[in-house]
């Protein structure tokens, strides 16, 4: 009896969220991944160096061809085709895929997006979950249809999320519980052993991509949705206000919903002195609250910040270089 054939698989991607899929699949004994398509190099630094997508350095250390186009058009379909693909897995690649694409694919392509569809389809789903105060998030492998992240859905696989992940860290653990549950479904997707079902779309929600001027912190909003924004937006585009009329990023802060310390008449943006309220002693052994900011509903313990021009610092740190800062208004 001869061994099925190797599933010959293209890979589209390019952020580190998308290697630990393309990892999966390389050591896969099942797959042959025949192709990599990822973004063209960048320039990156104050030197403009063009710097390789995370996908193209694991495709180069692999010996896996890669192509790199801009926009896929008919002739980047033409030579993906050449390679005879079985299938396509797609990992935030961040290219359209044109219908004359997705007709290439004898099964299908398939996407390992960062969310529990239908909740949060878009570009910004990890924020967008931090954001609206989920309790878990996850992945969830889909066929890619024309419309946005709106694939029947082959599987899915949740995480919790904890009070102090950030987009960031949240990322890096869905990319992984992500390549794990595609793995586990694509050699039974092509044998034709599971269905994908499609999504309610009643329940569905869009998560837009983010811009800079998201990040921008209102101090009228209340401590607890400030601080998941200080979560979401790290490590871009990150939660901003103004300190003595310059950029003050803040990369760390805890809500004190209850905060006695801001007082009913403090104005929102007031920094104050902390009343040394302890901060979660489980999930932040030894911290408390140097420093608060009022805001519209309680306050923020601020835990780490960042001056223009400067690296980032723990509050205690900052303070020691600047203790005036307790009095300012933020975001003035």
């Amino acid at each position: 009896m001869s061994a099925r054939p190797r599933i010959r698989t293209v890979f589209f991607g390019s952020p580190d969220y998308a290697v630990p899929t393309l990892e999966r699949l390389v050591a896969s004994p099942l797959i042959d991944v025949v192709l990599v398509v990822t973004q063209p190099d960048r320039p990156r630094g104050r030197r403009g160096t063009p710097e390789a997508t995370a996908v193209k350095r694991i495709a180069t250390r692999e010996g896996i061809p890669v192509h790199q186009p801009q926009r896929l058009r008919r002739p980047d379909t033409e030579r993906i085709a050449s390679f005879a693909p079985d299938v396509g897995v797609v990992a935030a690649s961040g290219h359209i895929l044109p219908t004359h694409l997705l007709e290439a694919f004898p099964r299908d392509v398939l996407n390992v997006h960062a969310s529990l569809l239908p909740r949060h389809r878009g570009a910004s789903a990890v924020a967008s979950a931090i954001l609206a105060g989920d309790a878990e998030s996850g992945a969830t492998v889909m066929r890619v249809v024309r419309e946005v992240d709106a694939g029947p859905v082959l599987g899915r696989t949740a995480t919790p999320i904890g009070p102090l992940d950030t987009t960031a860290t949240l990322t890096a653990r869905i990319a992984e519980v992500g390549a794990a549950l595609l793995i586990d479904l694509l050699p039974r997707w092509v044998a034709g052993e599971i269905e994908a079902v499609p999504q309610d779309e009643a329940r569905a929600t869009f998560a837009p991509r983010l811009e800079k001027a998201d990040g921008i912190i209102d101090w009228s909003r209340p401590a607890l949705e400030i601080g998941r924004r200080v979560r979401a937006f790290e490590p871009w585009p990150l939660a901003t206000t103004t300190y003595r009329g310059e950029p003050f990023v803040i990369h760390g802060a805890w809500p004190l919903e209850g905060s006695a310390t801001a007082g009913p008449r403090a104005v929102p943006g007031t920094v104050l002195a902390g009343d040394g309220t302890p901060l979660e002693a489980v999930l932040l052994p030894g911290r408390g609250a140097r420093v608060v900011v009022a805001t519209g509903q309680g306050a923020l313990a601020l835990l780490n910040v960042q001056r223009a021009g400067r690296r980032a610092v723990d509050i205690e740190a900052f303070l020691n270089g600047d203790p005036e800062f307790v009095g300012a208004r933020l975001g003035e």
